[in-house]
């Protein structure tokens, strides 16, 4: 174990310190690590081609056509590998998604490259050279420069609602925003202690078990990797560049994880309504979309674990529609509320949506893990231990079990529940529900929300002034 500790750590500060030379010279993070899979994928290809395990990559462009160039000869021929082997179908076609290259400078892709050249990568244990690679993804999405914070969800808050959802080896498991692949690799963890000595399970579990879908080429590439490297999908990657949202569920699934991205949709996307005949209600809001997508690609019985903002829990119109929706056709019967400092985003308010398709609620169990907790990416990042409690509380696999910490002689008891019934009949069907109090809760406030807040009051007091005015008539 110790040798193994020793391997990771040692490889992954010369992945690292690379990173730092190439930083250096003005190639940034993302870019680097977009290099490196190109790279180690054609690495890992020649060496299964060694052991006599064939190559998936066409003749002239593998790993022996450009590791003994030099200058540029070894620039024009890589640029040359990726410009056409993105063009490839399937797992290549997926690793080299528009694939171009960053590193101009030909000494500083030498470099590179015999760093590459010096481990042998295809045989390493997946586990260690998957976490390898999950820790420089993890670097990336933590560093605020690189923007790359909007494809990682803390692997903290993912372990855990996996561990609650507990996906099972025969099981399909979808994320349909799936970003570098956090969530499927999670499953993938906790699915595979189940198979045992059953090969077919494993083999199930490696080939078809797991789907993803993203909207961003690099992402498509990074999380195609990402498996690849934990041995899952090495012969067709279960990620697709796709808008999940543009095409109505093709099969339907028992489990889906998902984090989908929040804000509005990006700018040129296709209005879904245009192509859809299965939705549930026709929004703009881009989590209000994803929520009903996979709403309508579960399974009966099929069950869900998402993260989503807050405003999911209290918006109008539509979003009234999909919480009836929920509370009426599906088991909504678990929300944890998340603090702020655990994402890229600064302020970000979100929740987690645990729901069963197929039978009505009755009740609906709140964890608040939001009032009076503090976390920062910096100082205090999100543990998985952090969650204990409400992994405790949840009872996964005997929820009927469950019970109350809050109580009146416990008014900040953390897990309560609130009936359907009650939900249905709060104004707007709002799910946005809080009872702890914080004395604390202004230090989280800040001067845009302070400026927000005193305007929207108000507003909401001059309305009623001249409501009262006009029912007055008058008189005053």
């Amino acid at each position: 174990m110790a040798k193994k500790e020793k391997s990771e750590q040692t490889l992954t500060k010369k992945v690292w310190n690379m990173a730092d030379v190439l930083a250096a010279s003005g190639v940034g993070f993302t870019d680097y690590i977009i290099q490196l899979t190109y790279l180690l994928f054609l690495k890992m290809d020649s060496e299964k081609e060694s052991f006599g395990l064939g190559s998936s990559i066409p003749e002239g462009y593998k790993w022996k056509d450009i590791v003994n160039l030099d200058g540029n000869d070894q620039l024009k021929k890589y640029e040359q590998i990726l410009e056409d082997l993105q063009k490839k179908e399937g797992l290549i076609g997926s690793i080299f998604t528009q694939a171009q290259n960053k590193i101009s400078k030909p000494a500083l892709l030498k470099k590179l490259i015999a760093m590459i050249d010096e481990e042998n990568w295809f045989f390493m244990e997946g586990d260690l050279k998957g976490a390898i690679y999950e820790s420089i993804l993890e670097r990336n999405g933590q560093d605020k420069k690189s923007g790359a914070g909007q494809y990682f969800t803390p692997r903290a808050l993912i372990n855990a609602i996996v561990d609650v959802v507990q996906p099972k080896i025969t099981e399909t498991v979808v994320d349909p925003a799936c970003g570098t692949g956090g969530f499927l690799l999670a499953a993938y963890d906790f699915m595979k202690k189940q198979g045992e000595n059953d090969q077919d399970k494993i083999n199930f579990l490696q080939t078809e078990a797991l789907r993803g879908n993203d909207i961003t080429p690099l992402v498509v590439t990074l999380a195609s990797m990402n498996l690849y490297l934990h041995n899952i999908g090495t012969q067709s990657t279960p990620i697709r560049c796709e808008d999940s949202l543009e095409s109505e569920p093709q099969q339907l699934v028992d489990v889906v994880l998902a984090n989908p991205p929040f804000g509005a949709r990006p700018q040129g996307s296709v209005d879904i309504s245009t192509k859809r005949g299965d939705l549930i209600v026709t929004t703009s809001n881009n989590q209000l979309n994803f929520l009903q997508h996979i709403m309508l690609m579960l399974k009966d019985g099929g069950r869900a674990g998402v993260v989503l903002p807050d405003n999911v829990l209290f918006a109008d119109g539509a979003g009234e529609t999909l919480r009836k929706k929920l509370l009426k056709d599906f088991n909504l019967h678990t929300i944890l509320r998340l603090p702020t400092g655990i994402f890229y985003a600064n302020g970000v308010k979100a929740n987690v949506l645990f729901f069963e398709k197929g039978k009505e609620t009755k009740d609906v169990w709140y964890y608040d893990y939001r009032t009076g907790i503090k976390h920062t990416l910096a100082t205090k990042p999100l543990k998985r231990s952090d969650l204990d409690d409400f992994v405790s509380c949840y009872c996964a696999g005997h929820i009927e079990e469950r019970k109350e910490s809050y109580s009146e002689e416990n008014p900040n008891g953390r897990w309560r529940k609130y009936s359907a019934e009650e939900l249905l009949s709060r104004d707007k069907t709002s799910l946005d529900i809080s009872w702890i109090k914080d004395k604390d809760d202004l230090e989280d406030v800040t001067l845009k929300d302070l400026f927000s807040t005193i305007k929207e009051k108000s507003f909401n007091i001059s309305t009623a002034v001249e409501k009262l005015s006009d029912l007055l008539g008058g008189i005053v």
